[in-house]
């Protein structure tokens, strides 16, 4: 783990604002990409960092890493409505400096006898699973991703997908791809799949935890929680597991789904 201040290189918009009656109203989502290769040389897909955003006394913010190139390093993260940290960090410049440190937990695991891999992703679930996808391609792995938002406007755009990947995509509303959630996919996808690597929201692993089509299949998925400091010290992220206590920020965020008892898969 490098604590370090890394230098931003650019931090640009991906996707439009979206408002929601029911659900915290997003004012968009960025793409940040950082110089600091003492993370670059050390981080693995699914591994986070925590970054301090603000310039007064604040907690630090967990967020995946997204893309990892040569000394450098992206983020891909919503900017809330009401989110303070999220829009300060929207309004970094080039040549600004951020404090973070990391990486931090445990990443995706890929067993050495798996050929072809599924990545399912919902909502900002992509944020880890890029870096996963282009590494495993780079490695000679077959990959599809399967790719939910709730409208065609927070779809990730294709056009920034690593290529090789073959993409099939779901909306909520039906605007783009496929009618209906990511989740319900899944029983079209993962017959030919050797393991499955999701990150989505905690309903979308309940939908996906009692289908037949994932019984005997290996499936990681990303858990989403609060974090105060991201070092297992406060304990504010400890969830239950079947076998007992686990800190998400040590432990995860990676865990088998398995693992997860159903109370766990409720949103926080």
């Amino acid at each position: 783990m490098k604590q370090v201040t890394a230098k931003i290189i650019r931090n640009e918009p991906v996707l439009k604002e979206l408002a929601r009656r029911h659900a915290r109203s997003i004012s968009g989502s960025w793409l940040i990409w950082l110089r600091c290769p003492e993370i670059a040389r050390e981080v693995r897909p699914g591994q986070f960092v925590m970054v301090r955003c603000g310039e007064k006394l604040t907690l630090p913010r967990p967020f995946s890493v997204h893309r990892v190139k040569e000394n450098r390093v992206a983020l891909f993260f919503t900017v809330w409505a009401d989110g303070q940290g999220t829009h300060w960090l929207s309004r970094r410049k080039a040549g600004d400096s951020l404090e973070l440190f990391g990486p931090l937990g445990n990443g995706y695991d890929i067993y050495r006898a798996s050929k072809n891999l599924l990545l399912v992703g919902g909502g900002m679930g992509v944020a880890p699973l890029y870096f996963l996808g282009e590494q495993a391609r780079d490695q000679g792995y077959a990959l599809t991703l399967l790719l939910g938002a709730q409208t065609a406007s927070q779809l990730y755009p294709e056009k920034l997908l690593p290529s090789g990947i073959d993409l099939v995509t779901a909306t909520d509303d039906g605007t783009a791809g496929k009618k209906g959630s990511v989740s319900a996919l899944l029983p079209d996808y993962t017959s030919r799949a050797d393991q499955i690597f999701a990150c989505g929201p905690r309903a979308m692993y309940r939908a996906m935890s009692p289908m037949p089509a994932l019984k005997d299949k290996p499936v990681q998925v990303s858990l989403e929680a609060r974090m105060g400091c991201g070092l297992g010290i406060c304990y504010g992220c400890t969830v239950r597991i079947n076998n007992g206590l686990r800190q998400v920020c040590q432990d995860g965020p990676v865990f088998n789904l398995n693992d997860l008892p159903a109370e766990e898969l409720n949103p926080i």
